[in-house]
């Protein structure tokens, strides 16, 4: 008898909460050098988990990532013309990291 191949991983779907988890791509110099080793940046939501953000890479880009690392940057009181004080908003960041075959493209169907 032959053996037949069980296929265990399951498609993941992209839903709407996937789009929430990850908000928006970041554009920096570090984002830029991340690229260069098949990494990238993401703004995530506040309460997402490192599991939420590899599974809402691997729905909406169809890429499995092989490591993430989420950051914390919690906003900065500055001061406006020497005036008023004011807080920049608190930033959780997310940095994917994929094999070495796959690519991300961020810049495709920008209108």
């Amino acid at each position: 008898m032959a053996e037949k191949k069980v296929n265990s991983e399951k498609k993941i779907v992209a839903t709407a909460g996937m789009y929430d988890i990850l908000r928006r791509p970041i554009i920096s110099e570090k984002a830029a050098k991340l690229s260069d080793n098949n990494g990238v940046a993401f703004e995530v939501a506040a309460d997402a988990t490192k599991e939420d953000v590899a599974r809402a890479v691997e729905a909406i880009f169809n890429v499995k990532p092989t490591k993430v690392n989420i950051v914390v940057a919690k906003g900065k009181v500055k001061t406006f013309r020497g005036r008023g004080y004011g807080t920049q908003r608190t930033v959780k960041k997310a940095y994917v990291s994929l094999p070495k075959d796959a690519k991300i493209d961020l810049s495709a169907n920008i209108q």
